[in-house]
């Protein structure tokens, strides 16, 4: 790559807010913020066993409301918006599907809802929280590896609760590679630059094919019925949820109930921007719950898959040039991603409808989700409707037909 053009990628990674090495993960989070906070992190680091014992509802109410000024760089922001997001989650969900909280106390609310607005994320545990943000090594010379990594914050569910969103990290810092092919066709795009196109294209599908074998390390490291029975409701909001039909209050900040969706993978930029790159159409229901899973997203993460959906299309670009090689470059990523959502498909089938299956026959072991939100996912969709639709729109756009020619226009 020569210097002009490492120079506008290193530009765009800035622009973008993103990692080469770790794509939309946040790079070095901190895990401690000034003593003043002291309260809300003894809190996040004890939440599980505060959660079990039944005392996190108490000691919330006991809190005092802080001020927020003193938060003074965006990682402080951050790490702040991922403990008030685990301990709201907690709060909430504390007593399990059948006494959920439908006020948020403003000790709680009140910050919350500041930093939020700072930050530019609605004042929930987003998937930027709880996945790009919830993360740190062991050993800090040491590989980022499943072995050496660690949560800053976990909710119950023990070594199933570290698995799940260790391996969504992992399977985030897979698409790093892929995300920096995006930016390469992008840019190749625009110059109509045949051979960038298709090298940034065989990127972005080795990194689809590595996402998808990443994700395979979920069935090592998380227990079915451990996710579904006890983690799964953490990650519930209070939109379009049965077990909170009428919102959640937040005690300070409005008179009113507020809906707002739970931590969801389509939160994730990395899919949204290879989804825009590649121009899978999402419609209908399916589309309009994508785009508003953007507000869920950090600003420079939402606007650049903004920025790939405005054009210059790489679809309506192949179509016109009668490139081969151009063309199955295309279709192999278009595959890759269609292999990855199959593959999420039946991921979601192994630990959610199976064990929702079992429990309505058996009954749950633990206070958790158990069958309430079996075909809901946790931003509100209605789960398996939407997660083949969005596979059954990427298949579409397999199919390229390039404009018929006449003979006329040819002579």
């Amino acid at each position: 790559m020569d210097t002009h053009s490492r120079e506008k990628l290193q530009a765009d990674f800035d622009t973008f807010d993103i990692s080469e090495e770790l794509g939309f993960l946040l790079e070095e989070p901190l895990t401690n913020l000034p003593d003043y906070y002291k309260v809300w992190m003894d809190l996040a680091y004890d939440l599980d066993h505060l959660i079990e014992s039944r005392k996190l509802r108490d000691l919330v109410r006991k809190m005092p409301v802080l001020s927020t000024h003193l938060l003074s760089n965006h990682r402080e922001l951050r790490l702040a918006h991922l403990a008030l997001g685990f301990i709201s989650m907690g709060y909430v969900w504390q007593e399990g599907q059948h006494a959920p909280a439908e006020i948020l106390p403003k000790a709680l609310a009140w910050p919350f809802w500041l930093i939020s607005r700072r930050l530019c994320l609605p004042p929930i545990l987003t998937y930027a929280d709880c996945v790009l943000a919830n993360w740190k090594l062991k050993d800090p010379s040491g590989e980022m590896e499943a072995g050496n990594m660690d949560l800053i914050f976990s909710f119950p569910g023990g070594e199933s609760c570290r698995g799940f969103f260790i391996v969504s990290q992992l399977v985030e810092m897979a698409a790093s590679s892929g995300i920096t092919g995006v930016l390469e066709v992008m840019h190749a795009t625009k110059i109509s630059d045949l051979i960038g196109i298709q090298k940034g294209l065989a990127k972005v599908t080795q990194s689809l094919k590595k996402m998808k074998e990443t994700f395979k390390l979920m069935h090592n490291h998380v227990d079915p019925t451990v996710f579904h029975g006890k983690l799964r409701i953490f990650l519930s909001g209070w939109r379009d949820n049965p077990l909170l039909p009428r919102g959640l209050l937040y005690e300070g900040v409005s008179d009113e109930p507020i809906f707002i969706s739970g931590g969801s993978a389509a939160q994730s930029s990395a899919i949204q921007c290879f989804d825009a790159l590649l121009c899978i159409q999402h419609e209908d229901e399916t589309g309009a719950f994508l785009t508003r899973m953007r507000d869920y997203m950090p600003p420079a993460h939402r606007h650049l898959i903004e920025a790939l959906s405005v054009g210059p299309y790489l679809r309506d670009f192949i179509q016109s040039h009668p490139s081969p090689d151009l063309c199955q470059a295309y279709k192999s990523c278009v595959s890759a991603l269609v292999d990855l959502r199959n593959y999420h498909l039946n991921t979601v089938t192994k630990y959610i409808i199976v064990p929702g299956n079992k429990n309505r026959a058996l009954g749950c072991p633990f206070r958790g989700v158990c069958t309430a939100l079996d075909k809901t996912g946790a931003g509100g969709s209605v789960i398996m409707v939407f997660l083949k639709s969005v596979r059954n729109n990427t298949q579409k756009a397999q199919i390229l037909r390039r404009p018929v020619v006449s003979r006329e226009a040819e002579m």
